[in-house]
């Protein structure tokens, strides 16, 4: 891409590392199943490749356009959004090191820091992110990181971005933000002082249910040199055919939060009605606490909701009577999930601080005709 040309985020999304194919023409970059490449005499790689764990060129296009769309450095696609995680640890964390996670955070997130990065030695403390007294009060001389989900899984608590950078780089500490739930489209934590951005590209940056994977992108060229030898090092690459599945769903990730934001005002609009709701967990209600910061540092409020019921027999019926909302873990797909976070996605953290109440419900609101998605939610919860 022309660095000398501001590009808008669609067009980046579109084009950044997708240059037509040399050999061919092909608009699409080509999926390079290969695992090794022909050098042109010992140590003379052509173009870098060697061995398609250290780079492929299907990886290394998906990889510029995360770092084109998130505004960053260096951007690096690994096997799924836990394995990004683990490589950013180890890479930056040391055995009596410390860490601030959310107080509300993923499952899978709290199962790596409770079930393999303590045990490994590193110390963590949940914290809730709003509080920014909480947060300074949880910084220690060793914590190396404050780890930010914004909104949070599954009950959409909003973290002021700007105002955790200074608190972290204050301390010495890295802000590493995932940007999961908001997508680039949304959100960009890099400008607003972020040093990494974590993704499970699994979810909206890929966007069809079709592919697991995940993604780094730092601000830094020197870290993000580091973070690519752990990558290396420790193999959780993304493979060809998975860079290519997320690359085609970045191509119209923007066309595809809009509607999916659309369609989560419209289902936040008829449940804040509902009698059988008790509450809607949603940043884009003026009442959410998190609403002004919120509308601050995002373009929109996204596709995810979450709201509680009455008894946690009541959010299971719910979950278990939709018929267009599809029981089942994960999110961000251009079809509607609904799902028990207490028994599902988040049954790691059961009997921890970051338990989640048993009368929620969390929907991942896709992009059907709204009109549909509103009949059906309305007749599981009659």
């Amino acid at each position: 891409m022309d660095n000398e040309v501001q590009r808008g985020f669609e067009t980046l999304a579109i084009h950044a590392g997708q240059e037509p194919d040399p050999a061919t023409g092909a608009v699409v970059p080509p999926i390079y199943q290969v695992s090794t490449y022909k050098q042109d005499g010992i140590g003379g790689l052509r173009g870098g490749y060697e061995y398609s764990r250290s780079a492929n060129p299907t990886r290394t296009s998906l990889e510029v356009c995360l770092a084109e769309v998130e505004a960053g450095a260096r951007g690096l696609a690994f096997a799924s959004g836990l394995a990004a995680e683990d490589a950013l640890l180890r890479t930056v964390c040391r055995p009596g090191d410390h860490v601030i996670i959310p107080n509300d955070a993923y499952g899978g997130t709290y199962r790596l820091f409770a079930k393999v990065a303590e045990p490994w030695g590193v110390g963590f403390d949940p914290v809730p992110l709003g509080d920014l007294e909480a947060v300074r009060a949880a910084v220690r001389p060793d914590t190396k990181i404050i780890w930010v989900e914004t909104p949070t899984n599954p009950l959409l608590g909003i973290a002021d971005i700007a105002a955790l950078a200074a608190v972290a780089h204050g301390a010495g500490a890295l802000l590493v933000v995932d940007n999961t739930f908001a997508s680039p489209y949304l959100q960009r934590p890099l400008a607003l002082g972020a040093d990494v951005v974590v993704h499970s590209t699994t979810k909206y940056m890929g966007g069809h249910s079709d592919v697991v994977g995940g993604a780094l992108i730092a601000a830094d060229e020197a870290l993000g040199e580091r973070l690519a030898f752990h990558q290396n090092a420790m193999g959780g690459v993304a493979g060809p055919f998975d860079a290519w599945l997320t690359l085609r769903g970045i191509k119209t990730l923007g066309v595809r939060m809009d509607r999916h934001c659309a369609n989560a005002e419209r289902i936040v609009e008829m449940l804040t009605r509902h009698p059988a709701v008790r509450s809607v967990l949603y940043p884009g209600l003026p009442g959410h606490p998190g609403h002004d910061v919120a509308a601050k540092q995002m373009k929109a409020f996204g596709g995810m909701v979450s709201f509680r019921m009455e008894s946690e027999e009541a959010a299971v019926r719910v979950c278990e009577r939709t018929k267009l909302f599809t029981l089942g873990e994960s999110l961000g797909g251009v079809e509607s999930l609904i799902e028990h976070p207490g028994r599902m996605t988040h049954a790691s953290a059961a009997g921890s601080p970051l338990e989640v109440p048993g009368d929620l419900v969390r929907l991942s609101v896709g992009i059907e005709d709204v009109e549909d998605l509103l009949r059906d939610l309305r007749a599981a919860l009659d």
